[in-house]
């Protein structure tokens, strides 16, 4: 496995290579839901590039930036266990060339609602980003997770509204035996608290087992998530949403599918995960 720490030699290794080439983008503090991306993947490229990058645009101003659990040398580890050819690991000055301006990405209007509502920026920083790593390594595929089912969107927006003809693959949440979903954020939790993250994947559930036995109300679906996690008082809830699977605005009424999205605050952890009601 190479690891390319600039723009130009990362256009210059992708010159050579031909065939499938597939991308698996991550801030760095790679975890099993990282390496489910890697080894979804990798059966279906000819090269396969990992990439490393810290994306401070991203981050709001009181979020956890100088924190985030990212290490270099075991994220490097994993890239290669789980069969990557390159890794592109750039320094901030790499994507962000210092005098250079580049022009924000509009991530188009999901960026508007749930997430976006609550993180001023964040996925004008994510656009941005992805768009930069796009054209820098001109993958064929890419993928992207359904845990942050709401950022794939964007990213879909990006791919599209931008021409980049990238395949994009969502890959399912992955998760612990509880039910809580894998993030890298995770690791702020100490036990009492990472006993009451289990609580976002028991209000999903509950809504799930009530949508499918014929709930279509989307206030009462809305109500029983913000009753579920009521009953946790180390829980501080952002949102409970029930909202059209494309545009991610509320629904007042199911008629086929949509999204059941929570962001909670447990402790240092802001937590998010999503169901597909169908």
């Amino acid at each position: 496995m190479q690891v390319i720490r600039t723009a130009a030699d990362m256009r210059g290794v992708r010159r050579g290579l031909t065939g499938t080439v597939g991308l698996v983008a991550t801030l760095g503090g790679v975890h099993r839901g990282h390496t489910a991306h890697l080894d979804t993947i990798r059966p279906h490229c000819d090269v396969m590039i990992g990439s490393l990058f810290l994306n401070p645009t991203q981050f709001g101003e009181n979020e956890d930036l100088s924190t985030y659990p990212s290490h270099d040398a075991s994220d490097l580890a994993e890239f290669e266990k789980h069969g990557a050819d390159f890794v592109f690991a750039p320094s901030k000055d790499e994507i962000y060339p210092p005098g250079e301006v580049l022009a924000a990405v509009n991530p188009g209007p999901v960026a508007n609602l749930l997430e976006g509502a609550h993180r001023a920026c964040h996925f004008e920083g994510v656009a941005t980003v992805v768009a930069r790593l796009f054209s820098i390594i001109s993958p064929t595929k890419a993928t992207f997770g359904e845990k942050d089912v709401q950022q794939l969107r964007v990213i879909q927006h990006v791919n599209e509204s931008l021409g980049f003809g990238i395949e994009i693959i969502p890959i399912p949440t992955v998760r612990e035996e509880d039910g809580l979903a894998i993030s890298t954020r995770n690791a702020y939790l100490s036990l009492p608290e990472r006993k009451a993250a289990t609580i976002l994947f028991k209000a999903l559930t509950v809504v799930k087992l009530s949508f499918d036995s014929g709930e279509r109300s989307g206030e009462v679906l809305r109500f029983m998530l913000d009753s579920i996690l009521a009953g946790e008082p180390l829980a501080e809830v952002d949102y409970a949403s029930i909202a059209d699977v494309d545009t991610f605005e509320e629904l007042d009424h199911v008629d086929h599918t949509a999204r059941a999205l929570l962001a909670v605050k447990i402790g240092n952890a802001r937590l998010i995960d999503n169901f597909l009601l169908a």
